[in-house]
């Protein structure tokens, strides 16, 4: 009996030493050894377990660039789109009297948008200037793209509830230029805020929203974000006009081009 006491008491000593080696070797080993060699551990589990790999080049997803806005002048691109859509040959105006301005806007979905508008360079640091304030104010703009994708159809772009400037053309049942032609007027989410005269409404798709006292999405109304930002910088807004009102329509006054 005592001389299995004496075993078991060697083979405990016996252990004890071997565990004391061991501790000393892993605290000579260096970091990123014992780092290393933990990774193994995980790696391969206890038998039985699978676990994921270790993955030391995990990346990121960048960042959604910034939407950028800005004031251009007409490259080539630009201009050969716009011929024969936006764009007919007159005296008037010529493509380098013309800037492309880039905005970022709130859609109708609530979600940031980049768009563009071709306005006269006269009053681009304007435009830019109230599209900036919109955004700040998140007013809703349903979409803004340029009227050339529409094939200068001002009809088929006010139908698409779309925001424009630029396009040379006539006054809608007139022989009248409009400040369109000029780059000085903006007409904004043509749908909900229609052209209304005597002889019709414009579009045609828009009659359900000449009523202004039922409230809808981006719905102009005088006072309101919108009409200031486009008041306090010296444009006239066609709701204010006694005869006929055009609540999509912003137009300026600029001496020598369009007065």
């Amino acid at each position: 009996m005592k001389k299995l006491v004496g075993i078991g008491i060697g083979i405990i000593l016996l252990l004890i030493f071997i565990l004391n080696i061991n501790e000393d070797k892993q605290k000579q080993l260096p970091s990123d050894l014992i780092i290393d060699e933990s990774k193994k551990v995980l790696e391969q589990g206890e038998e039985g377990t699978a676990l994921l790999p270790v993955n030391e080049d995990i990346e990121i997803p960048p960042a959604p660039p910034k939407m950028e806005t800005g004031i251009f002048e007409l490259d080539e691109t630009v201009q050969v789109n716009m011929l024969g859509k936006s764009y007919h040959e007159n005296t008037q105006v010529e493509f380098s009297d013309l800037r492309l301005v880039q905005v970022v806007y709130y859609g109708f979905d609530d979600l940031e948008h980049q768009g563009q508008l071709i306005v006269h360079k006269a009053i681009d640091q304007k435009v830019l200037d109230i599209f900036e304030e919109l955004h700040e104010a998140e007013f809703p703009i349903e979409k803004i793209q340029l009227i050339d994708v529409y094939d200068g159809d001002d009809n088929r772009s006010m139908v698409d509830n779309n925001t424009s400037a630029f396009n040379y053309r006539v006054v809608e049942g007139t022989n009248n230029l409009s400040n369109h032609s000029y780059g000085l007027a903006i007409d904004i989410n043509p749908l909900v805020n229609p052209y209304v005269t005597k002889n019709g409404v414009y579009p045609a798709e828009g009659t359900s929203y000449v009523d202004r006292e039922v409230p809808v999405k981006g719905m102009i109304t005088k006072g309101d974000v919108c009409y200031e930002a486009f008041i306090s910088r010296g444009f006239s807004w066609g709701g204010d006009w006694k005869n006929s009102k055009d609540f999509q329509h912003f137009d300026i006054k600029i001496e020598g081009l369009n007065e």
